[in-house]
């Protein structure tokens, strides 16, 4: 039996086989996040929409490790916070805000990827925020919106507020809090994550060497959008960031561990 195979055979009684996919890109999704380190405990959120539905989208439930998510115990919830199926748990308040805020505004919000790591926290709380100082960032380049911290997102007037400064940006900064990748698909939702990680980090590093003395080259504008345009249409062409990605990162979570496909 081959691996799609296994994962529909996985697949529950009465789950429509494209909801299920969805559920195992996502959580393949949670076990990628933690295996590179960008969980939180329990905190912080990942979401897809259900293909085919009323904005309905899933989540983690709260009080578990992203390691532990499955494709089964994934919530499934409507744009108001409540259970499109019953389940005995219940999502992250604040996550409900987040996403919902997304999914109910943007058609392309099909995954939406919360991380608070040092390094984007750290980009987040300075005044110009990420800058195109490394090839990584060049794909971001006049592509990322600013969302000024309002402390835990437990607000739901908050929404409003996250809609008009995620524009149609595929990531959105929560200053000194975080950020949100918003893909067309979950593969894209966590490209984003990577590289605006490797970005952030990268830009740390720079800043550090300038403060101890070091000259920093800046590439002109035109380089920087060239450069960016160069991610999203080569040749031309729209590219779907993740797709090309996506299977190499899905055989490192079967290796790592199986279980999240049940």
């Amino acid at each position: 039996m081959d691996t799609i195979e296994a994962r529909q055979a996985a697949r529950p009684s009465g789950v429509d086989p494209a909801e299920w996919a969805v559920r195992v890109d996502l959580a393949a999704c949670y076990r990628l996040i933690a295996h590179y380190g960008w969980d939180d405990l329990i905190f912080t959120h990942i979401s897809a929409r259900v293909p085919n539905s009323d904005h309905h989208f899933l989540i983690n439930p709260e009080g578990y490790r992203f390691n532990e998510i499955t494709a089964s115990n994934l919530l499934k919830i409507d744009c108001d916070g409540k259970l499109v199926t019953p389940s005995a748990n219940k999502p992250i308040f604040a996550g409900f805000v987040i996403h919902s805020a997304l999914h109910m505004s943007r058609d392309d919000a099909q995954c939406v990827l919360h991380t608070h790591t040092e390094a984007n926290i750290a980009v987040g709380a300075q005044e110009q925020g990420l800058l195109p100082l490394s090839q990584f960032a060049m794909r971001f380049y006049n592509r990322v919106g600013y969302h000024a911290y309002e402390g835990p997102s437990n607000d739901l007037d908050e929404r409003t507020r996250l809609i008009r400064d995620a524009a149609d940006h595929p990531v959105l900064v929560l200053r000194n809090h975080g950020i949100l990748t918003i893909g067309r698909s979950v593969a894209e939702a966590f490209i984003l994550q990577y590289y605006f990680e490797r970005a952030s980090r990268t830009q740390l590093q720079i800043q550090t060497a300038a403060a101890a003395g070091a000259k920093i080259v800046m590439p002109s504008p035109e380089v920087c959008a060239q450069a960016a345009r160069n991610y999203t249409m080569p040749n031309g062409k729209m590219r779907q960031a993740g797709a090309r990605e996506w299977p190499a990162m899905v055989r490192l979570v079967e290796q790592l561990d199986p279980s999240y496909a049940t």
